[in-house]
């Protein structure tokens, strides 16, 4: 299973490392080698909780999010879409962003293509920062099976019956983080932070309406296969927008990531190709999550991961007026993934039945 899974992520090492060095020497291949680590360690939570989402979906749309989706994750995410940030904000013509993207020292207006993008960090701080905000919130205002912090989740599960919390609390870190941290740019990070909840709340809202139909129409199953109609097909609609909110998803971590990257290289391809790599072994951790049963087994996992979410959130709210560090970002999210999966070994030991426990002590 593990070599199936991460079979293409090494292919795709492999040769990627192997074009870097052809195109751009000893140097070229040592930034794409740092670029996808850096892509793995702060996106390491990200895969935790896509498999959260990826095992409510059928084998064939999780086929789809390995492969378009990955497509998609590293030209979509990862160069189309700084091209489209930066036009945007920038007020940049289609032509002028390409050339300046493909030119790393040429500038316009005297900044080039990187320090554009630097400063647009302001507006995809602020979407990337609402929309993963709300996703940390909906999860530890949510009753749930087990809780990890017992004495936070607890509270925190009694006032989230109250209807819409989590965009109210978010909706008031969005003030604040344009109010404290955004004084020049207070209505940019308004309108994208809106934006970043508008996101959130219509693909999340759209997957679920159509998940709730799943069971009347699993239902109509055997009418459904009489008249043509597939499986695949009647959960399609609901499968199709888990996957748009797996694609937000990314692209919501992959922000700091995109911004950070340029403090490495300036080429927009050596970035493409470095956090590419990275993005393929992010979704085949969380394939391999999935088909391996790791969240049942390790139930603390998700609460990990969401916290290390919540964590990002902040950083790339606090973002906006202050620089910290990637690596700081990826040490939090590894943090609260180890602290997460150290408790769920420790409850699984707790729990084991005494003739487990008696062989595990016995070293049978």
């Amino acid at each position: 299973m593990f070599l199936r899974t991460f079979g293409w992520s090494f292919a795709i090492t492999a040769v990627g490392l192997i074009a870097a060095g052809l195109l751009w020497g000893a140097q070229g291949f040592g930034i794409v080698l740092i670029l996808s680590i850096l892509e793995i360690s702060l996106s390491f939570d990200n895969a935790v909780v896509n498999a959260t989402v990826l095992k409510r979906m059928n084998p064939y749309w999780q086929k789809i999010f390995l492969t378009v989706g990955v497509l998609i994750a590293v030209f979509g995410m990862r160069l189309v879409f700084p091209l489209l940030v930066v036009g945007l904000t920038a007020k940049l013509n289609p032509a002028t962003v390409i050339d300046l993207a493909l030119h790393s020292d040429k500038t316009h207006d005297g900044l080039t293509y990187g320090q554009y993008l630097e400063a647009a960090n302001p507006a995809i701080a602020a979407f990337g920062g609402v929309f993963l905000l709300m996703i940390f919130l909906d999860f530890v205002f949510d009753e749930k099976e087990h809780n990890w912090l017992g004495w936070l989740e607890r509270p925190l599960e009694k006032v989230g019956k109250l209807d819409a919390l989590s965009s109210v609390v978010a909706l008031v870190a969005l003030v604040l983080a344009s109010r404290f941290f955004a004084a020049e740019h207070a209505e940019t990070v308004l309108l994208a932070g809106v934006l970043g909840l508008i996101t959130y709340l219509a693909v999340g809202g759209l997957s679920s309406i159509f998940e709730s139909g799943l069971e009347e129409e699993a239902e109509r199953e055997e009418e459904a296969e009489k008249s043509g109609k597939s499986v695949v097909q009647v959960a399609g609609k609901a499968a199709f927008f888990l996957f748009l909110y797996l694609e937000v998803l990314d692209a919501s971590f992959s922000f700091d990531g995109v911004v950070g990257a340029f403090a490495i290289s300036n080429d927009i391809f050596q970035i493409t190709l470095g956090l590419g790599i990275g993005a393929m072994y992010i979704r085949s951790l969380t394939v391999f999550l999935v088909r391996k049963g790791t969240l049942d087994d390790y139930v603390y996992l998700e609460h990990g991961a969401h916290y290390a979410i919540g964590a990002l959130a902040v950083i790339l709210l606090v973002g906006i007026k202050y620089h910290i560090p990637e690596i700081v970002t990826g040490l939090i999210g590894v943090a609260f993934i180890g602290l997460a999966l150290a408790s769920s070994m420790m409850r699984n030991r707790r729990d084991a039945p005494e003739d487990e426990k008696e062989l595990v002590g016995s070293g049978q």
